[in-house]
């Protein structure tokens, strides 16, 4: 056993839990000179306070005992942040699909009414008035701005995914 590396451990432990020495001292019964000697490594608590402690960090025996977390809570904390990570990247998938519909469906919308508006005069009696080539104009520009600017957007999307399977495959290739 390295009583140093477990020492420094539970100091952490103890830091974690934001207590001073004198704290946890009390906590567990001994002097605080005590817990300054477990902290350097010069001496080991006793087995039972050592389960106390286990206890009262929410840890293993056997990670004091190894001081250091063991595989299997830092595989815990991978997968914590994997499933954040997935839950952020779903959320911005879904914000980028609304926008994108939204471009294609106003894009959409101002070809469909200048069509309409060509074909059958729509426009003109929505509004009472004759449209002028101006506002037509600016419609049909518009329209093909939104649409322009959602092919765009799902073009860069696409080469993005393609960018990240890359780098996917060439780490995997890596390890």
């Amino acid at each position: 056993m390295d009583l140093v590396k477990i020492g420094k451990f539970l100091q952490a432990l103890r830091k974690e839990k934001g207590l001073t020495q004198e704290q946890l001292a009390e906590k567990v019964g001994v002097a605080r000179r005590t817990v300054s000697r477990w902290e350097t490594g010069s001496n080991m608590a006793d087995l039972d306070i050592l389960i106390e402690l286990s206890d009262f960090y929410k840890v293993d025996l056997r990670e004091i005992l190894n001081g250091e977390r063991s595989s299997e809570n830092k595989n815990e904390e991978v997968k914590e942040a994997v499933r954040q990570v997935a839950e952020y990247g779903n959320e911005e998938k879904n914000v980028k699909r609304k926008r994108l519909n939204r471009d294609f469906i106003i894009g959409g919308l101002c070809i469909v009414l200048i069509l309409l508006d060509h074909q059958f005069g729509i426009l003109s009696l929505v509004f009472r008035a004759p449209i002028d080539s101006f506002v037509a104009g600016a419609l049909t520009g518009l329209g093909l701005l939104f649409e322009f600017v959602g092919f765009y957007n799902n073009n860069h999307e696409i080469s993005l995914k393609q960018r990240k399977q890359q780098l996917l495959m060439r780490k995997s290739f890596e390890s």
